[in-house]
């Protein structure tokens, strides 16, 4: 089985993050990254499917060269092989463009990400991968089971579960709950610092989204408890109106 695995560079969700100088990004001094942890189960599920059915597990990420960090972790995991695919500031729409670019030659029968990322948080990328390589994908797939071409997958919904059927090649997102993460182990994170790396430039896709700035959460907001009675709702309207700015 040859399986591709989207990883991703990002803050540590214990990290306290500030704004950079600019004003739309993040001062990354001394500021912890570490690999995605929804793209860690994304990289365990591919490796325990490469012990199932034998195979070769890719490890791919966009980023800059820092990225190489978490491209050995997934090495020290057990992948086989790790992608950079160097390219700075890149939308969801530039990131899924060039991953589906390095894809499309692979024939890879089935492609792992994360959920989603703990920085941004756009859910994009797994959805826009899928259309672009024109594949079914299932998204925050919490039970995956793959005999032949055949694809059960559980995942959670408001209130429930649903089960869907696709075949292979396909994408799928993973939750937490589809497994539990090995720990490398020592001697294979040292042999993982030795082993090779392939890089690439990221292609130019024109991005979609730009970031007009950033900033902090406000902690000047109080809460205020209201009931059920006419001037409650009358003070609620006018409070998401007026203060809120929302209607």
């Amino acid at each position: 089985m040859n399986i591709l695995v989207c990883i991703s560079r990002v803050p540590d969700t214990a990290t306290k993050i500030l704004v950079g100088s600019d004003g739309k990004s993040i001062d990354s001094k001394g500021v912890k990254f570490i690999l995605n942890p929804y793209d860690e189960i994304a990289l365990e599920e591919g490796l325990r499917l490469k012990e199932k059915n034998t195979g070769t597990v890719t490890a791919l990420t966009v980023g800059q060269a820092e990225s190489t960090e978490i491209l050995r972790t997934a090495l020290a995991m057990g992948a086989d092989d790790a992608v950079l695919i160097k390219g700075d500031n890149l939308d969801s729409y530039q990131i899924a463009n060039n991953i589906a670019e390095y894809a499309k030659s692979k024939n890879y029968d089935i492609i792992l990400t994360g959920r989603q990322s703990v920085d941004y948080d756009s859910f994009q990328i797994p959805g826009m991968l899928a259309t672009i390589l024109d594949i079914p994908s299932i998204s925050v797939v919490s039970k995956l089971e793959i005999n032949g071409n055949e694809v059960k997958a559980e995942r959670d919904i408001e209130g429930g579960i649903e089960e869907l059927e696709t075949t292979l090649p396909c994408l799928i997102s993973c939750q937490k709950g589809l497994n539990d993460p090995r720990y490398p182990k020592l001697p294979d994170i040292m042999k993982a610092k030795k082993k090779p790396i392939e890089e690439l430039d990221a292609k130019n896709f024109d991005p979609t989204i730009t970031i007009l700035g950033m900033e902090l959460p406000s902690k000047a907001r109080v809460g205020k408890i209201l009931g059920d009675s006419d001037s409650d709702i009358e003070d609620i309207v006018r409070m998401l109106h007026e203060d809120a700015k929302v209607i």
